[in-house]
């Protein structure tokens, strides 16, 4: 008998990569079957997802025209040593059991705790908590944003729980508003990872307060916002960051906006030519998650107000080399935004129930 849910696991050849990166999120394996019908046809992994998205490839696009037809898989009949042995010998993550009629039976993925790190790392992590947080009003009236309840947890707190999982020690808090406030509520805290303050005396938006991060770090760091929730395997990002010797990586989040009219679209001639009723549109967005190069920080102007993305754009003029690591929507959650947060928080009830 199978132990997985074989139809968390497949998607229908006519399903858009959109859908497909939906339900790989939910199945949290990284990989759905494509079929005809009963029949596998191809595999599509998170990976092969992220590299159609790199080349500006649609997410509109059928997953017939994006997945692996090459893929391997065994036999209803094959041996557990078989099956390790073809994880290993082609240094896959999963292999799939196909019957003869090409049906998928079962799955048999390397390892069992699918939300590990690939491996851990020790990168440094800043923290940007030095606004007012104005949107999560009237909460933050009170408390500082960092220090918002999200369970039995502040906001800051689920962020660093994420990274900790990764190996992460070393996090570095950029604090302003209501700042002895926060260190206060950490320094009273029992904790297995270091926590350290860098004080803004005045407002310095995202890039202005990185700056004073200079003669603090010399080494690859990621930067969060202090509310914004990023789920994908850490390890990843920092990898793909270092292949590709960015001088920083955007983590991107696809996002989709339907606009709930009818467009109208006219030809030279002021006549319509064509009405598409309620049209939908993909882009990717910026999630305020980065990993960052120390020599980054020479870009910034010293005792300026500016925001980390005039900065980027900036290199991106000058020819430096900005990357972008794709997620998908439901991967990104912008606790900023009090439904965001209070959908946050009920899907933590449900998870303790």
């Amino acid at each position: 008998m199978t132990l997985i849910d074989i139809e968390a696991l497949v998607v229908q050849q006519d399903t858009t990569v959109l859908e497909a990166m939906s339900k790989i999120d939910k199945n949290a394996k990284g990989i759905v079957f494509i079929c005809d019908g009963d029949v596998v046809r191809a595999t599509l992994t998170d990976g092969d997802i992220r590299r159609h998205i790199l080349k500006n490839g649609s997410l509109d696009v059928k997953v017939r025209a994006v997945g692996n037809s090459s893929f391997k898989y065994v036999s209803e009949n094959a041996s557990k040593s078989e099956i390790n042995s073809v994880i290993k010998n082609h240094v896959l993550k999963c292999v799939p059991v196909i019957s003869e009629e090409g049906r998928l039976i079962d799955v048999h993925f390397k390892g069992d705790d699918t939300s590990r790190a690939s491996k851990e790392i020790s990168t440094p992590v800043v923290i940007m908590a030095g606004g007012k947080g104005t949107r999560l009003h009237p909460y933050t009236k009170i408390l500082p944003k960092p220090l918002i309840p999200i369970g039995d947890q502040t906001i800051t707190e689920l962020i660093i729980e994420k990274f900790r999982v990764f190996g992460c020690t070393d996090f570095i808090m950029i604090v302003n508003h209501k700042r002895n406030m926060i260190k206060a509520y950490f320094s009273e805290q029992s904790l297995d990872y270091s926590v350290s303050f860098v004080d803004e005396a005045e407002p310095l938006g995202t890039g202005g307060g990185l700056k004073l991060l200079g003669g603090l770090i010399d080494e690859t760091f990621f930067m969060t916002n202090c509310d914004i929730l990023v789920n994908e395997d850490y390890s990843k990002i920092l990898d793909f960051h270092k292949s590709t010797n960015h001088l920083l990586t955007m983590v991107c989040a696809t996002k989709r906006f339907t606009i709930p009219y009818g467009a109208v679209a006219l030809n030279e001639e002021g006549k319509v030519a064509q009405i598409t009723e309620k049209p939908s549109y993909s882009f990717l967005t910026n999630s305020g998650f980065y990993l960052i190069e120390p020599s980054f920080l020479d870009e910034i102007p010293s005792n300026s107000h500016v925001d980390i993305t005039d900065i980027i754009q900036k290199c991106i003029d000058k020819g430096k080399s900005v990357g972008v690591y794709p997620i998908s929507e439901d991967q990104w959650l912008d606790m900023g935004q009090i439904e965001e947060m209070e959908r946050l928080k009920e899907s933590l009830a449900l998870g303790a129930g």
